[in-house]
């Protein structure tokens, strides 16, 4: 009996052993906290989980798309990309993931987001016909320009944006001009934001450019456009619409190339990760959830671990099926 009683209380020692070790393998994490606020709230999102329910000490890094891609793939560090908009750097991302120094775990760790054209919802509950960018290029009537009562108004980029060329080029390949519509340029961001805003208030028709999740796409539930054509393909896209317009003599009327976001880590944290790992592969925010933290930040001023904490006490319904139901405990005690 005496020799059963030491021999379990070795297997028991051992096991122990075992998962502290498993348990600590998580150790030091380096996260990219990149420059715009849902990429805040996640890094942060991420830091409260892993350090609560998994035990990570977790370190964020400023950080944004270009500069932390490069300091990933060239240096190993930081750790963690969130949310990495790939579109910028696909090329030498995918050369990295070849290779083996860079993995991506989730691809879309936000659903619905992405650029494109958009309308107020008042303006789709009035006028259900309208359901395609087609279907809206027929009526400029809806969308009075405000120096041209005639012409339809739709707000582009602002000067210099790089989605400025997108624009301008779709607008181009829709004939836009001949069906009575004139591009507008709203000069800022804040122009842009400004004339959103103002007519979403007022109950006003607004048609133009914009991406989610944001803010503003939040606060005003804005609807996003079926454009009612296919997307014209790579070569219609990279090879003109993204283009000077000297550069792309015949575009092809096209639906907005899908964005593609990823949650990127590098080959050292995915040897080591653990469970830290196995969180980031199931991690997606939905988009509407994300569009309703944004304007929490917003209008609270709230930046990124302030918005985690309000995250995690709102929404554990989502959040507890990204990690173990003993982790879920740890976190929901620490808040």
């Amino acid at each position: 009996m005496r020799k059963l009683f030491i021999g379990l209380a070795v297997a028991t020692s051992a096991l122990l052993g075992l998962s502290t070790s498993a348990f600590a393998k998580c150790g030091d994490v380096s996260m990219a906290e990149m420059n715009w606020a849902s990429a805040e709230l996640m890094a942060n999102i991420d830091k409260v989980i892993l350090e609560e329910g998994y035990g990570c000490n977790v370190e964020l890094v400023a950080g944004a798309t270009m500069p932390s891609f490069t300091s990933m793939n060239e240096k190993g560090q930081p750790d963690v990309a969130a949310e990495l908009w790939i579109n910028a750097v696909r090329n030498p991302l995918n050369k990295a993931m070849k290779e083996g120094r860079l993995h991506s775990v989730v691809e879309g760790p936000i659903t619905e987001l992405g650029e494109g054209w958009w309308i107020p919802p008042h303006t789709r509950k009035k006028h259900p016909e309208l359901k395609t960018v087609l279907d809206i290029l027929k009526r400029p009537d809806l969308f009075p320009h405000s120096e041209d009562k005639s012409k339809g108004a739709f707000v582009g980029c602002p000067a210099g944006w790089g989605c400025q060329l997108a624009n301008n080029n779709l607008f181009r390949a829709f004939e836009m001009e001949k069906k009575g519509w004139v591009l507008v340029d709203p000069g800022s961001a804040a122009g842009l934001d400004g004339s959103m805003s103002k007519a979403a208030e007022r109950g006003e028709n607004w048609f133009g450019y914009y991406w989610a999740p944001t803010a503003l796409i939040g606060k005003y539930n804005m609807v996003p456009l079926d454009f009612g054509v296919p997307f014209a393909g790579k070569e219609n896209w990279d090879g003109c619409i993204v283009k000077p317009e000297q550069e792309c003599a015949n575009p092809k009327p096209s639906a907005w190339t899908k964005s593609e976001v990823h949650t990127v880590i590098t080959d050292r944290f995915k040897k080591q990760g653990g469970a830290a790992v196995t969180y980031l592969t199931k991690r997606v925010v939905p988009g509407p959830v994300m569009n309703s933290m944004l304007v929490f930040m917003a209008d609270q001023q709230a930046g990124g671990a302030d918005a985690a904490v309000e995250f995690l006490k709102k929404h554990e319904a989502i959040w507890s099926k990204w990690v173990s139901a003993d982790a879920a405990k740890k976190i929901k005690k620490a808040l």
